[in-house]
């Protein structure tokens, strides 16, 4: 992976852009709740007309959407996933220093970024979920974008030694359609979590198959998994493979620490993490920290 730049730490008084990248959204009580988080840190929330936008299921036009990559201000913050991030990667972005929060769809935007050679990507709470997130996961992500020490996170361990390399943290099916592509960064030597919703373990199995075949898993040092919600599928004669089975299975023989469960993802508890900051994954004792 190529030598990041740090992102600069947030300050009281740093101005937030809000950026709708992906779908719709419904309503915008959600997105002035999270904007609001925000303000009680310090920051200013610059004036946003996103609510109100929406061209088919996306939250306006590509053009629309893409104009609110290029606004200038500390930190860019997504106001929710769904579909439509891509999209906008179909001619160069011009990424600027500063951060840019959420996760989801915002994986392509995050993977992208980082590509580019962009630090301050971070993988956590969206606009419109951040005042649904428990205390800690909201202070976590405050002491990320202010520059402050972040405590470890802990998972399910399942072994093989521990591994430090650059962290990559994304939604496994957004990610799986960057592959083989430029946006996709340099996945050798990585520390990459994964995380999904809503889908069937044999979609799992497909999506883990394909970087495996790409190679992609056997070059990572280390790999985590998220939170997998809604992604079991109950199965009474218990003839199907279940979510947990297809995990360990497609990264049984693969020589490097593996630790599940991680808070991260589709659940209340979020946790908010650095995309290309070093990071130690230990999978004997699952634990995922932060290398200063």
């Amino acid at each position: 992976m190529i030598n990041l730049q740090p992102a600069i730490p947030l300050r009281s008084g740093d101005a937030v852009a809000t950026v709708a990248p992906s779908s719709a959204l419904n309503d915008d009580q959600r997105l002035l709740e999270g904007l609001s988080i925000l303000e009680s840190w310090g920051l200013i929330a610059l004036e946003q007309s996103v609510a109100d936008r929406r061209w088919g299921y996306l939250a306006g036009r590509d053009g629309e959407r893409f104009s609110d990559l290029t606004q200038t201000a500390p930190l860019l913050a997504c106001a929710r996933g769904g579909w439509g991030a891509a999209r906008l990667l179909e001619r160069p972005v011009p990424w600027k220093p500063g951060w840019l929060l959420g996760f989801s769809d915002v994986t392509a935007l995050l993977l992208a970024r980082l590509a580019a050679g962009f630090a301050g990507g971070v993988h956590g709470p969206l606009l419109t979920t951040l005042a649904t997130e428990p205390e800690w996961s909201r202070e976590r992500l405050r002491r990320l974008l202010f520059g402050e020490p972040l405590p470890q996170l802990s998972g399910e361990p399942r072994g093989r030694g521990k591994a430090t390399g650059p962290l990559l943290v994304a939604n496994l099916t957004v990610a799986s359609h960057l592959l083989g592509s430029p946006l996709m960064p340099d996945l050798r030597g990585a520390i990459l979590i994964l995380e999904d919703v809503s889908e069937a373990p044999y979609r799992i199995d497909r999506m883990l198959t394909h970087w495996r075949l790409c190679g992609a898993l056997q070059s990572l040092a280390g790999i985590g998994f998220g939170r997998f919600e809604a992604c079991d599928t109950p199965d009474a004669d218990h003839t199907s493979f279940s979510l947990a089975d297809v995990l360990q299975e497609r990264t049984g023989d693969l020589d490097l620490p593996v630790v599940m469960d991680l808070p991260v993802g589709h659940v209340c508890g979020n946790a908010a993490l650095p995309l290309g900051d070093l990071a130690c994954l230990d999978g004997d004792r699952g634990e995922l920290s932060l290398v200063s």
